[in-house]
């Protein structure tokens, strides 16, 4: 039975991590180009007539959950379950066999991948907050922070913000820090509780979509939705892109320090939220200045934000938050 060629019948495209739409032309043939200049993709070769093709690729390893190139062993392959076709998506067995979900050249879309997607991790009463500290917060004027502010246990004299600095709610623990404050110390307990959940949901999230993904470099790459394990430091020195609909929910697991470049950017595409997106870091947390982030950053230590960093997330901290003239703004609920 010759199924093979269905597997490509009706594809356009697929999404590859770090690299632009891998497309698909007329005779079934693949080619893709690398999101930085200068570095691309061979042209692949398709064996039509089997349920099994292979992609020949140059580059460094890239694993997308479902695709991965190694420099070390150009053929990459992949083995489908059934035909592809628009009433039936396949599964491939490479990794953690998520599916592709199949659109037809016809209604002009193009093929995404599905992976076996992470539920959102649940902040509880944290939603509410820009920062969330244990141990309190430096501040060099003049920042600005839109969201909630709470510090516990530690007294509220180490909410080193000024009212003028913040659109939203000061909490304290106690009658101390700034004038704007509002005393809750027990609200605050079930803040700090509820920020310690979540970091321990998003660090015991299972079955990873990809590990160790550039040894712990990242810059340049484009990464779709899913839980990304790193077992070192992560450094992110150049603009990284997150890719996916407003549904997907990343997951960057950080068994030590995170650190981001001077005015490197994160950049959303495809309706991905920053509130959908949870970096947990083990180790302490930089961002470098003039560098802009998104999502919700889990520090198990302190969170830094250098000289005209900005998030449009979330600082939770199980130490201090530093802020040097930094741009903090919590997302849109979910």
């Amino acid at each position: 039975m010759n199924q093979g060629k269905n597997l490509l019948d009706n594809v356009e495209s697929l999404p590859l991590m770090g690299y632009q739409t891998v497309d698909v032309d007329d005779n079934k043939n693949l080619t893709a180009e690398k999101n930085s200049p200068g570095d691309s993709f061979q042209r692949s070769s398709v064996l039509v007539g089997t349920m099994l093709f292979v992609i020949a690729l140059t580059a460094a390893i890239y694993q997308s959950g479902f695709l991965t190139a190694n420099s070390s062993a150009t053929n990459v392959y992949f083995t489908a379950s059934a035909p592809l076709s628009s009433t039936n998506p396949i599964q491939t067995n490479l990794l953690r066999t998520p599916t592709l979900s199949v659109k037809t050249a016809s209604n002009d879309m193009d093929v995404s991948a599905i992976q076996s997607a992470p539920a959102n991790v649940d902040l509880g009463a944290v939603e509410s907050f820009a920062i969330v500290s244990k141990a309190g917060i430096t501040d060099v004027p003049t920042s600005s922070v839109t969201g909630d502010v709470g510090t516990s246990p530690i007294t509220g004299a180490a909410i080193g913000l000024l009212c003028s600095e913040i659109t939203g709610i000061v909490y304290s623990v106690d009658a101390a820090g700034p004038s704007c404050r509002i005393t809750n110390p027990s609200f605050l307990t079930t803040v700090i509780g509820d920020m310690g959940i979540a970091y321990t949901d998003a660090a015991a999230r299972l079955n990873a979509n990809t590990t160790e993904l550039g040894a712990g470099n990242i810059g340049g790459m484009t990464l779709p939705p899913g839980v990304h394990k790193w077992s070192s430091a992560l450094l992110i020195p150049a603009t990284i892109y997150l890719s996916g609909p407003a549904n997907a929910t990343w997951i960057f697991q950080i068994a030590q320090t995170l650190t981001v470049a001077s005015n490197v950017q994160v950049i959303l595409s495809g309706g991905a939220k920053a509130s959908h997106i949870f970096w947990q870091a083990a180790g302490s947390v930089i961002l470098g200045t003039g560098s802009h982030f998104e999502g919700n950053i889990l520090g198990k230590t302190s969170i830094t934000l250098n000289t005209g960093a900005s998030i449009n997330g979330r600082l939770l901290a199980q130490t201090e938050v530093v802020l040097q003239m930094a741009t903090v703004v919590k997302p849109p609920a979910n």
